[in-house]
């Protein structure tokens, strides 16, 4: 659900990564143009969160909850992603039709044996004007 191609919209959850999950994807803006599949994607690697392979956004991100909002305003191109409330990341869009926010665990370069990821108080948002 809650597939969206313009205007402003917003993810907020509230994560947890526990030690010993690294290489994987747990959240990301799916959606756009080739030869990219996504717009944002949020990676753990070595207890760090990365945008994409890097930069670390957070280091030491496992065992803890976290809250994570990403705001992306289609319109704009732009994506800004904020950990327990503080501006981490701005960055371009990268084009698209439509999109949609995932969240959860999925395998990336060099993942670990053991992936977890835990989810709550998730909420999506779209600005009305």
């Amino acid at each position: 659900g809650y597939n969206y191609s313009s205007g402003v919209w917003q993810f907020e959850g509230y994560g947890y990564v526990p030690q010993g999950t690294s290489g994987v994807c747990i959240m990301q803006v799916f959606g756009a143009n080739a030869p990219h599949a996504t717009t944002l994607m949020l990676r753990v690697y070595n207890e760090s969160l990365t945008y994409y392979r890097g930069p670390v956004l957070v280091p030491n991100i496992d065992n803890r909850w976290f809250r994570i909002n990403v705001i992306h305003d289609v319109n704009a191109s732009k994506v800004n992603v904020f950990i327990d409330g503080v501006l981490k990341y701005e960055a371009p869009g990268q084009g698209g039709t439509f999109y949609y926010f995932k969240c959860g665990v999925y395998a990336q370069n060099n993942d670990s044996d053991y992936m977890e990821s835990r989810w709550k108080d998730i909420k999506v948002f779209k600005k009305c004007n």
